[in-house]
């Protein structure tokens, strides 16, 4: 290390700044408008004090913000800043010996001891001349005024009530020498817009929406569903593909290779003479009819997701005018999906490694844009794990730069540290584990890892207790209170969750011989739905759904915070809002039984003291109880309601 290499008046360390990610290489999320937290160790040699200040600026600022770091405890210093805009912020921490604030602090020691200080008041004098440099001008003459003060001997008792004042300390603060400053790396946030944190999606078919049965369904006849999945608190509608379908080796009822001539092939199957995926299936209507969707969806405050599936029909136009996008055979045909010993011949997997993957991004980012011009800001990817980790950090940096408002949610049932790539690389939204976490210690072991890790800055779950391709094992038997409990936990332990609409609804549970799989799946065929039909499922979401929207503390998923209870068979968890929303849910497990048990609350959790009474408010049923302090007696009977779902209230 050479001397010229090194700043010899810096003498501040920064160390250990949270948030961030891999060492800053990835921005950490929030959404607008919320508090960001920052901390880091922050340390001089010596006894000298030292400033810490945070920085932050939003994409479109020029200049910085700035802000005091406050030391809360062993070198930690602790700031924050409200991330207003959407888009990207950066921020870093800097530090300085603050040379002003160490001789006050001296001062007032030597003056505690009683030891005279005309020395020090002149040194005082000298930082005092440096400081008025700095001011402002109705501030300057001040700052000279007390510099004058502490050079003249007749006024030494004046002059040390000056040296240790309130006033000095903040003209040091307001305008610091800096001499030494160490800055940080500056580390990255991505900014959503609110839904990105609080969403809930239904999911289904538009070909299976029509009123008559063996019709096909149209966009005209979502658009007629769309007062009752509003009604029901839905504010995300997620569509599959809503392209034309391939006919070569189209795939039949239940995903028989023998496709009927009357049989719709699955919407999967990306592609025929007709278009690719920008184009719509003309079956379902025209691409005015899915723009009027889009616009009658926003009337019932809603949204359209659209499904992006990067794979082709051997019928795409991307099979016939981009050959080399593919894996070719040595036969020279085109390589079908495979996972052995099942074979796909009608999807052809996009090939990432392609010498022409350039033109294959500009293409797909075209797509996107498509979309995005049709009012799409929602967007669904399949299996974004079968496809280059790069491609996606560009793609969706890309989108965002034009598209600030738009959210990318991945289906990656792959591997966790996969997942968790994806996350990092700009995903808004992300399934998870949850379809399979069934008993209270897989529950609690998987919910802390995503609220209580690093997890927490950069992955935002969406609770999933079925989807169009998984028919979970726990469903299978199609037991009620299997089905309410499911959607329960989904909706309240995440304030991200979806349900594969009148599937779940229904109960429909037929499972495929040997699969986590839909007998006679709606991916092969077109469905009727009786739509005026419900039952107490129906009743129970659009309740639920509608307290989600009215108690803030169920709008988060990282405040959930586990409570004990002496019963494996339930288990209870709390959430609390900074506005004083505490919610406190209670769920049996066991689909069979009444099960009973005491749950110890955090009482410092909810504001009250071991001895204060405080009521419990059952939302959905209205029942209310009186608690004292930390422990609170529940019974529940799954075959009437498998949960409490408890608002707790002050009583004056």
């Amino acid at each position: 290390m050479s001397l010229a290499s090194i700043n010899g008046q810096q003498r501040v360390v920064i160390e250990k700044i949270t948030p961030q990610l891999d060492g800053g290489r990835f921005p950490i999320k929030t959404i607008t408008n919320e508090i960001v937290n920052v901390e880091a160790d922050v340390f001089a040699d010596g006894h000298d004090y030292i400033a810490v200040r945070l920085f932050h600026k939003h994409q479109n600022d020029k200049k910085w913000h700035e802000s005091p770091m406050r030391l809360i405890g062993n070198d930690r210093y602790v700031g924050s800043f409200q991330t207003i805009h959407q888009g990207s912020y950066q921020y870093a921490v800097e530090g300085w010996v603050d040379h002003l604030a160490s001789w006050q602090h001296e001062i007032e020691l030597k003056l505690k001891d009683r030891q005279y200080v005309n020395v020090e008041l002149l040194v005082g004098a000298a930082q005092l001349d440096g400081l008025a440099k700095r001011a402002s001008k109705e501030d300057k003459k001040g700052i000279l005024e007390v510099a004058k003060i502490f050079r003249a001997p007749d006024r030494y008792d004046e002059a040390t009530m000056l040296a240790t004042s309130k006033q000095l300390a903040d003209w040091g603060a307001q305008y610091p020498e800096r001499q030494g400053a160490v800055r940080s790396a500056e580390l990255g946030v991505v900014v959503d817009r609110a839904r990105a944190q609080f969403s809930t999606w239904y999911s289904m078919f538009p070909r299976s929406a029509a009123k008559q049965e063996g019709q096909h369904g149209t966009f005209r006849d979502v658009i007629d569903l769309l007062p009752r999945i509003e009604r029901m608190g839905f504010d995300v509608l997620y569509l599959p593909p809503i392209h034309p379908i391939g006919t070569k080796f189209r795939k039949g009822k239940n995903n028989n290779v023998n496709c009927q001539p009357d049989e719709p092939g699955v919407p999967y199957g990306i592609g025929s003479e007709l278009g690719g995926h920008d184009a719509i299936h003309p079956d379902l209507g025209t691409l005015a009819d899915f723009k009027a969707l889009v616009a009658a969806c926003h009337q019932h405050g809603m949204e359209i997701a659209m499904d992006l599936a990067i794979q082709c029909s051997p019928d795409h136009p991307w099979a016939r005018d981009h050959k080399d996008w593919f894996k070719i055979r040595p036969d020279g045909s085109i390589q079908y999906a495979e996972n052995p010993p099942k074979k796909y011949q009608d999807i052809y997997p996009v090939n990432f490694e392609t010498p022409d993957w350039q033109a294959l991004w500009l293409e797909l980012k075209r797509v996107i844009f498509a979309w995005a011009e049709w009012g799409v800001r929602i967007i669904r990817v399949d299996n974004p794990h079968t496809k280059s980790f790069g491609f996606w950090e560009w793609l969706i940096s890309e989108t965002k730069a034009v598209y600030p408002d738009m959210i990318f949610l991945a289906e990656a049932f792959t591997r966790p540290k996969v997942m968790q790539q994806l996350a990092k690389l700009g995903y808004a939204q992300s399934y998870t584990y949850y379809t399979w976490r069934n008993t209270k210690a897989e529950l609690t072991e998987y919910l802390t890892e995503l609220t209580k890790t690093d997890m927490r800055h950069y992955y935002r779950p969406n609770f999933w207790p079925n989807t169009h391709d998984i028919n979970p094992p726990v469903l299978q038997s199609g037991h009620e209170p299997a089905f309410i409990t499911r959607f329960f936990m989904a909706a309240t332990l995440s304030s991200n969750y979806g349900i594969f609409g009148p599937t779940y609804e229904y109960m429909v549970h037929d499972v495929f011989p040997g699969k986590e799989e839909y007998l006679n799946s709606e991916k092969y065929e077109i469905k009727h739905w009786d739509w005026e039909h419900t039952n107490k499922l129906t009743y129970i979401i659009t309740q639920i759904n509608k307290i989600r929207k009215e108690n803030e503390a169920l709008q988060l998923t990282n405040n959930l915070n586990f409570c004990g209870i002496d019963n494996d068979q339930l288990i209870a968890y709390l959430k609390t809002h900074a506005n004083g929303n505490r919610i406190l849910c209670v769920v049996n497990l066991d689909g069979n039984n009444r099960q009973a048990g005491v749950v110890n609350v955090p009482v410092h959790l909810i504001g009250k003291n071991p001895d204060q009474e405080y009521r419990v408010h059952d939302l959905l049923t209205g029942a209310q109880y009186v608690w004292r302090g930390g422990q609170g007696y529940v019974e529940l009977d799954p075959n009437i309601v498998p949960f409490h779902l408890f608002r707790i209230e002050d009583i004056w």
